[in-house]
């Protein structure tokens, strides 16, 4: 008798052992992260691929990096392509980087890309003469960044209430400060008729707070940290464009999309109406077609098993969407296969 219970307690001990070992893995630094969700194997195509790419994200503390080190971390160990995400200053030191042949793949905005295959904007010479870079292709569009204009003042109710205020629209020469002129220049502003104040994200919601500025322009997903940081201790308005001015916005610059901020985002009083434009992921214009379909395959068929929130935007039909820049021919081969045709070169 004394032998089974010892039996018996060594078998307890062993169950419990087993179970202690499945610790839960550290925090990600990313608020967009979420907990892996139990899935079974990876649904990865039949064509055999291989390579050893090198990925350009964002800041550390990004959704870029973020997000893009989850699924490139998900792919290498699913697939024969291993992918290693990299820190980076973000959408235009990514495309330089493809398209000198120092990454093969990278994390863009999808109105930058657009200045960079058209040379506009960030791309133009000393002498302001364009300066295309067209050594990179589309891969997929993943989900979209809102143009946030934030402020706690409830008086500013329309961008037109901008005129004459202070206002952060992004550093200087930045994404985010094109966005910003292009939204101010639909209401017939121009930064001479606001007074610009040129800051990053964590800096503008600072001054929001210190009373320096009245509003700030923020180009991120929503929800966006630093806004609901500043929403835990303060009221905080998204100031709506009306439909008006977004369909003269998309109808300029038709990288813009249409899009509303539910109320419940930031707990505001209303919804938000704004224009989107999408974080897209590209490629070196000479990456494998067989690498970049088992990349968007795998991307694709998995964002069920891939632990960012991120990934539950994702869907098949927006990932086609990109008309500016062409596709890869394996991407294009992906989401013909799903029933969308996309521009190649």
């Amino acid at each position: 008798m004394k032998k089974i219970l010892a039996l018996m307690l060594a078998l307890v001990m062993v169950f419990a052992l087993a179970a202690c070992g499945e610790t839960p893995g550290e925090p990600s630094s990313d608020p967009n992260a979420s907990a892996a969700p139990s899935a079974g194997p990876a649904d990865v195509p039949e064509v055999e691929a291989s390579a050893e790419l090198e990925f350009g994200t964002g800041s550390s503390t990004g959704t870029y990096y973020g997000f893009g080190s989850t699924f490139a971390t998900y792919i290498s160990n699913n697939t024969g392509v291993n992918i290693t995400a990299v820190t980076s200053g973000g959408s235009q030191t990514n495309i330089e980087m493809v398209d000198g042949d120092e990454q093969q793949l990278g994390f863009v905005q999808s109105d930058v890309m657009d200045y960079a295959y058209n040379g506009t904007r960030l791309f133009v010479d000393a002498k302001g003469n364009p300066a295309p870079l067209t050594g990179f292709s589309t891969l997929a569009a993943l989900y979209m960044e809102q143009v946030q204009i934030v402020t706690l003042n409830p008086d500013i109710k329309s961008v037109a209430d901008l005129e004459g205020k202070y206002v952060s629209i992004g550093v200087s020469g930045s994404g985010v400060y094109f966005n910003a002129i292009d939204v101010l220049g639909a209401y017939g502003l121009t930064e001479e008729d606001i007074n610009p104040v040129y800051q990053n994200f964590d800096n503008s919601v600072e001054s929001l707070q210190d009373g320096k500025i009245d509003a700030a322009f923020i180009v991120a997903g929503a929800p966006t940290t630093s806004i609901v940081q500043l929403a835990t201790s303060n009221d905080v308005y998204l100031v709506s464009l009306d439909q008006e001015h977004i369909d003269a916005l998309i109808e300029s610059s038709p990288y813009y999309s249409a899009y509303t901020i539910s109320k419940d985002v930031y707990g505001t009083d209303e919804d938000c109406t704004t224009v989107a434009i999408s974080a897209v992921l590209i490629g070196a214009d000479d990456l494998d077609p067989d690498v970049a379909y088992t990349i968007v395959y795998t991307l694709f068929q998995n964002s069920d098993k891939i632990s960012h929130a991120k990934a539950s935007e994702m869907s098949v039909e927006f990932g086609a969407s990109i008309t500016s820049v062409p596709y890869n021919e394996g991407a294009a081969r992906y989401f013909s296969e799903q029933g969308f045709e996309v521009p190649t070169a």
